[in-house]
């Protein structure tokens, strides 16, 4: 079912986000995580909200503001002009919610990236929502562990950074190379940071995530790795705002000489027929 997305102020994107004090809650994130697995009911390619934060972080850094209703069909698989397999809220009062929601996280990283900060581990720093998810694994019981295949896991930032380069790929002359030799640069090495959290890790798990005392899930070199892509993704904020829109280059056809034929095909030259009006 195709649903339109109309415009509306709720849309993030669509306008200068009005930035809140206020984080989205962990009962509040378990509310977007609920709306997206019922749109995956009507749409089986539905992502799970981590490759969402990453998407919106991408989208955010984007060198042109791009709305809501050009956003959504490629996330989510809503609003778009091709019906067919398309999913779509349940009802207005969902839709609304989702982008009251969305909206509230769009300006909390929009924040978190305009904030000046002195390291990632500063209050005002961007904090991606991921998930440790070999980390909850491995605090199973033993037995339901040996029951999960642990190569269809993803590793830590993985599919925040998947989300990241979907939209990227999703609007590539919005992320084409600029002409400064350092912005080349800069830009180059951002992404290449961002691209290479999309790999699995492949190091040996020597320390927990989010707990002192939990089980080992993540290698040191992805826990640097991660930090790395963070820091790209203000690298890359600050490059586009600096650059800011790409203009649009203008052709204009070329104008045939006076005594030139004239392009209509008349055998006269141009400054005898078309020239001379």
């Amino acid at each position: 079912m195709n649903q339109e997305i109309p415009p509306s102020p709720a849309n993030a994107a669509d306008a200068a986000p009005v930035l809140t004090p206020e984080p989205l809650s962990p009962d509040e994130f378990d509310e977007i995580d609920t709306i997206l697995d019922e749109l995956r009911t009507r749409y089986d390619e539905t992502p799970q909200w981590e490759f969402c934060e990453g998407f919106m972080a991408a989208l955010i850094c984007c060198r042109r503001v791009i709305p809501s209703s050009e956003y959504l069909p490629v996330l989510l698989g809503i609003g778009g002009e091709d019906a067919e397999d398309e999913g779509s809220f349940a009802d207005d009062a969902q839709h609304k919610r989702f982008m009251d929601l969305w909206t509230r996280r769009w300006n909390e990283v929009t924040q978190a990236l305009n904030a000046e900060i002195e390291g990632l581990d500063d209050e005002a720093a961007y904090q991606p929502e991921v998930m440790d998810v070999r980390g909850a694994i491995a605090a199973l019981p033993e037995d339901e562990r040996a029951a999960i295949d642990m190569d269809e896991v993803p590793s830590f930032g993985q599919v925040w950074a998947l989300g990241f380069m979907f939209a990227v790929e999703s609007w590539p002359d919005e992320w084409a190379a600029p002409r400064d030799k350092e912005a080349v640069k800069w830009l180059n090495a951002a992404l290449e940071a961002i691209v290479a959290l999309t790999e699995d890790d492949t190091e040996p798990a020597t320390m927990s995530v989010f707990e002192d005392d939990g089980p080992p899930s993540v290698s040191l070199k992805r826990l640097n790795a991660f930090a790395d892509a963070v820091w790209a993704v203000y690298d890359l904020h600050e490059l586009w705002r600096n650059f800011g829109p790409r203009v649009e280059t203008v052709r204009k056809e070329a104008t045939p000489g006076r005594n030139d034929p004239c392009f209509c095909g008349s055998g006269k030259k141009y400054k005898k027929c078309h020239g001379a009006s």
